[in-house]
């Protein structure tokens, strides 16, 4: 009767929704650590430098294609070789320790789901862990309220962190450009013989069409 009553009341509906979102989350994780995220493939070589060619004019055509050393493939534009994963990954942007994967090509776009849903389910979290303090200052009331002091502690750290990666990555997909390439512009070729800083930038509305649509 109690558990209708609150349904009825809508009391229900707010625990539920954040359960959906936490559920979400976790298939997002899952999803984005055990999918390919583009690894480059010995038999997509053909044609790699026509495509090029088109798809980014504003690349020196002199800057040629190179074989990986460590898996022989012709590596595409934008694709490095990560040690760990033991591929070349298409538009490669970073190997990520949380998800025991590369972020590339594929799984770039998820990626950037799974953060936004992890956002909104910490700062949810937090909020929960907020209201239910009440500040009195006295040992006893510490010794009750540590685990929700530390999950407050806990739930504000992620937080900011998973707020910083979301910010950082959404303002390079704006400028059409990776991690990687963001980091190492002096190492990379085409980046380097290129007249223009960001050969790569069409615009923040297309760079950000191309990228989710």
């Amino acid at each position: 009767p109690d558990l209708q009553k609150q349904e009825e009341r809508g009391e229900l509906l707010q625990p539920l929704i954040f359960v959906l979102l936490v559920l979400c989350s976790v298939l997002l994780y899952f999803k984005v650590s055990l999918m390919d995220p583009g690894f480059v493939k010995p038999e997509e070589e053909e044609g790699e430098n026509k495509e090029q060619g088109v798809v980014i004019p504003q690349i020196p055509g002199d800057v040629k294609l190179r074989r990986c050393g460590y898996c022989l493939v012709k590596q595409p534009m934008r694709a490095k070789h990560c040690q760990l994963c033991q591929h070349c990954v298409r538009r490669y942007d970073h190997h990520c320790p949380w998800l025991e994967n590369c972020v590339g090509e594929r799984n770039h776009p998820l990626f950037i789901v799974y953060l936004s849903v992890q956002l909104v389910v910490l700062l949810w979290g937090g909020h929960v862990a907020w209201s239910g303090l009440y500040f009195e200052q006295s040992w006893e009331w510490l010794q009750h309220n540590i685990f929700l002091l530390v999950s407050f502690l806990l739930i504000f750290i992620f937080t900011i962190v998973v707020l910083l990666l979301l910010v950082s990555h959404l303002y390079l997909i704006s400028c059409n450009t990776t991690t990687w390439e963001f980091m190492s512009h002096h190492r990379i070729s085409y980046l380097r013989h290129s007249e223009l800083e960001n050969p790569f930038d069409q615009g923040i509305i297309l760079n950000l069409w191309r990228f989710f649509c």
